[in-house]
């Protein structure tokens, strides 16, 4: 069965788009273009996991808000 990982992906000063994984601490990467940015940010969750102990998830992704002040 396929796992699900969120990712919150952003766009840096230099107009990289970047990626972290929320459940994998320290999991992030990123590329130009966001068929980049996904793909690597796969091959990261993959390469994470094999290094990594097994993680159990016990958080849910709820959601996103910009607050604006």
């Amino acid at each position: 069965m396929a796992r699900k990982f969120t990712a919150i992906i952003e766009k840096d000063e230099e107009g990289w788009l970047v990626s972290e994984v929320v459940e994998l601490q320290g999991c992030h990467t990123q590329a130009r273009t966001m068929d980049a940015l996904i793909a690597r940010t796969k091959e990261a969750i993959a390469a994470y996991l094999e290094i990594e102990e097994p993680v159990e998830v016990a958080t849910e992704f709820i959601g996103m808000q910009q607050i604006e002040m």
